[in-house]
């Protein structure tokens, strides 16, 4: 439908601007490594295919979808680090394209399309490179925000469909932002449905969202997922977490300031709109308010949730998708100065674009690595062929990545020496890959924040201790081995009250420790 507005030449530049989004992606997901955050679906993919389930076969705060996603990329393209890589460029890839069309169909040039396009690819998912939550669940809000602007527009069924599933999608890779965006979406599409009458949509979404809802409770029960255990892990368990964030907010000038260009570029869309809101009973009727109000809530609800999460910045992607409607509203106004304003906002958006690349892409602050030589990374196949294409330097070892390669092998081969049935609990999450069995880690990776589980003096510990007894008996454990952790609040006391009668720590290797629990099954 869309794609009938293009000619075969434009089809072909749009493909080309897709096959950028995925390769420059590809080249920065293989620059360097935050172990924890950039493999921390790695194994977790591998699991599902060899049929493990999520909140059953390990605790799960956040990120299901996620999980899923991976083990079809790899049943498509093989498991590696690569196709592992390809799952986060994909991504990239689509949300540069779907930008393009809803720019083109807001009646924006086509050299702007393509350029606002082209600087989004640069600033959307290559930051991680590799798939990550808060990416999945914003650009899933975007497609969502998409889908909206066009199904208002355009008045066609399938967009109002797909908003409340893309909306589901974006909660099941991560509960915020999807919640924020959410909310203020029932705010606006309240205003919308009471005011202009057009109930159409609102049925359809309801349809959506009832068809969404019951397909996942058979998918969930056709895995064997409890609702309780969903609920508890993916719903009241982060509660625990997020009520002490709250308490902390930061909203001091120096936090604000980190997201200036953002503001800056979305200030033009906010004062040409100001009146509107301020006269809401004059333009109460006009589409473009919708417009504004969605994309204007949809930035703030990213911008809030950076905040409370207080980790690398990720949204300046913001930046290029505002500039652009910022752009195509000043074309619709009277402003004698319009255009030499739509220069300006393209001059700070390429501006934004080039420092956050060198600060993100090349600098892979996101995963900690500023300042890292990365003259020093190893190729990873010096681990495993699986991870063939990794420049392996981590922000740990980032002064000597050889020693961390060497520590990994030594743990490598201890592993793959001991052929009993063993447990491996580890922020290191790509070994149940690289040995081709399953290790049956109770949770993905591990924080001392109790951010991953439930740690010691949460009201969830009992749960988890009984998901650790369960995959030890239900799976014959003779051995639990834990890497060396970091922080000191990361504390395995389930470990030694499950098995304090019959199994003690015995170290290993540097790197290394281990329990013995044959006799405690």
């Amino acid at each position: 439908m869309i794609l009938k507005l293009f000619s075969h030449k434009d089809k072909f530049f749009i493909f080309l601007l897709f096959l950028f989004a995925v390769l420059f992606n590809q080249y920065y997901g293989n620059k360097g490594i935050f172990p924890m955050d950039s493999a921390h679906f790695f194994d977790s993919g591998f699991r599902i295919l060899k049929g493990d389930v999520p909140f059953i076969d390990y605790w799960l705060i956040k990120g299901p979808l996620l999980d899923y996603i991976q083990a079809f990329f790899f049943s498509i393209f093989g498991i590696n680090w690569q196709s592992y890589l390809l799952h986060a460029s994909f991504f990239n890839g689509l949300i540069v394209v779907c930008t393009f069309f809803v720019l083109k169909n807001f009646q924006l040039e086509k050299k702007y399309c393509y350029l606002y396009s082209f600087l989004l690819s640069i600033l959307a998912y290559p930051s991680s490179g590799t798939p990550f939550i808060d990416h999945h669940s914003a650009f899933f809000c975007l497609l969502a925000l998409y889908s909206l602007l066009l199904g208002i527009k355009k008045q066609k069924k399938i967009f109002w469909i797909l908003v409340p599933i893309l909306l589901i999608f974006g909660f099941l890779s991560k509960q915020v932002p999807t919640v924020y965006f959410s909310l203020s979406l029932i705010i606006v599409l309240s205003l919308y449905f009471l005011i202009l009458r057009k109930f159409q949509g609102l049925k359809l979404m309801v349809l959506s969202s009832l068809s969404s809802i019951i397909l996942l409770l058979i998918f969930g029960k056709s895995q064997g997922i409890t609702f309780s255990s969903f609920f508890i892990q993916h719903i009241l368990f982060p509660q625990t977490i997020g009520s002490g964030r709250l308490e902390g907010l930061d909203l001091s000038l120096y936090t604000i300031d980190n997201f200036t260009l953002i503001l800056i570029s979305l200030s033009p869309l906010f004062l040409l709109n100001f009146k509107k809101i301020i006269f809401f009973k004059k333009y109460k009727k006009d589409n473009n308010l919708y417009y504004f109000l969605i994309l204007f809530f949809y930035s703030i609800s990213l911008i809030f949730h950076q905040i409370m999460t207080k980790n690398q910045t990720f949204i300046f992607f913001l930046i290029p998708l505002v500039a652009a409607f910022s752009h195509i509203e000043l074309l619709r106004s009277k402003i004698k100065l319009k255009n030499k304003i739509n220069i300006l906002i393209i001059l700070i958006c390429i501006f934004a674009t080039f420092k956050y690349h060198l600060r993100f892409n090349e600098g892979r602050k996101f995963h900690e690595l500023k300042n890292a030589n990365f003259d020093l990374a190893v190729n990873a196949n010096k681990i495993n062929e699986k991870l063939s294409g990794l420049k392996w330097i981590s922000p740990q070892y980032k002064n000597n990545p050889k020693k961390e390669v060497m520590l990994i092998n030594k743990i490598k081969n201890t592993l793959i020496e001991d052929k009993r049935r063993k447990m491996l609990i580890t922020n290191y999450p790509f070994f149940s890959i690289i040995l081709e069995e399953k290790l049956f880690s109770p949770s993905r990776v591990y924080t001392g924040d109790g951010t991953t589980h439930p740690i010691k003096g949460n009201k969830y510990e009992k749960k988890y201790k009984e998901i650790i007894s369960n995959l030890v008996s239900k799976n014959n454990i003779s051995v639990i081995y834990i890497t060396k952790f970091k922080d000191e609040n990361i504390n395995f006391h389930y470990i030694d009250e499950l098995f304090q009668n019959c199994s003690k720590e015995k170290i290993i290797i540097e790197q290394l420790s281990s329990y013995n629990i044959e006799n405690c099954i």
